[in-house]
């Protein structure tokens, strides 16, 4: 499995402190820190034990200056970055970053045809993240694409990747795609409000408590947005926003009762494609 394509194999968070940033997801789903620099680039790696979960590398100077802001990419594997790269751009999409030899490996920073950033790799010099890791205590255990235009956008990673559509399970093909590669469903998409955030892809951190993960990350001054229906396998999730102004989400069991002063629905979605009712508004008592 270790040399398969297509799947997300590394993920990394580029931010504006490091320090703050290492101490925030330490507290909050327990990785240690790894140095991995080399005196070209900076670099440190998130450690889930024994294992390499993601990295983390300072916002480059000239990015901040083009207004670019703290995020979590995902790279997925590819045989050849340069072909990638040209097939994104024959689709469509942008290169950002065009394929350069880093210590982490052969990388490109991309963007689908409607923006959604994310990045290839391959060569790798980290140990990638295999299918049968998303089910692990700290690892990534679900991707998930806000899209400007779902069909579209679905369309592009299947022609790019060979990714194909999934049944979701709950019957929403017109609001959620849940998407596969090599017969293993990897993560899903569904059509995001026009108005909020452009598009992008989330990505869930598995945690064994995630009402205790939760109110750490509130903890360490970042921001939750909390939803209370329980998904398949008994999961719930919070959608989160590290002190840098990352998105990230979390996924586990609950632990106890959700708090006042959480939301229910983020962006009118919960996790995994489960459509959030408007919860209905209260009457005056004027």
């Amino acid at each position: 499995m270790a040399h398969d394509y297509g799947y997300f194999a590394w993920y990394e968070l580029i931010t504006t402190d490091v320090a703050a940033a290492a101490t925030f997801y330490r507290d909050v789903i327990g990785w240690e820190t790894q140095e991995a620099s080399t005196p070209q680039f900076p670099y440190v790696l998130f450690m889930a034990g024994q294992d390499q979960a993601a990295g983390l590398m300072a916002l480059p100077e000239e990015g901040r200056k083009m207004g670019a802001m703290p995020r979590w990419m995902g790279y997925v594997g590819v045989r050849d970055t340069h072909a990638a790269a040209d097939q994104i751009k024959h689709l469509g999409g942008a290169v950002y970053v065009p394929p350069t030899d880093t210590n982490i490996g052969r990388i490109s920073v991309v963007a689908d045809a409607h923006t959604s950033t994310f990045g290839l790799i391959d060569s790798l010099q980290v140990a990638p993240q295999l299918p049968t890791d998303s089910s692990k205590p700290g690892r990534i255990g679900w991707h998930e694409l806000f899209a400007a235009d779902l069909d579209a956008e679905v369309a592009f990673y299947c022609k790019l990747f060979g990714w194909q559509k999934a049944d979701n399970g709950n019957h929403m093909a017109d609001a959620y795609v849940s998407l596969s590669a090599g017969g293993q469903v990897i993560g899903g998409a569904f059509k995001k409000p026009p108005k909020g955030s452009p598009p992008f892809w989330l990505f869930y951190f598995n945690v064994d408590d995630l009402d205790a993960a939760a109110e750490r990350v509130r903890a360490g001054g970042g921001q939750t947005s909390y939803n209370d229906e329980e998904l398949p396998g008994g999961l719930s999730v919070a959608h989160c926003v590290d002190p840098q102004g990352a998105s990230f989400a979390l996924q586990g069991k609950k632990g106890h009762a959700p708090k006042m002063g959480w939301s229910t629905e983020w962006e009118g979605f919960s996790s995994r494609g489960q459509l959030v009712a408007p919860k209905p508004q209260r009457k005056s008592e004027n």
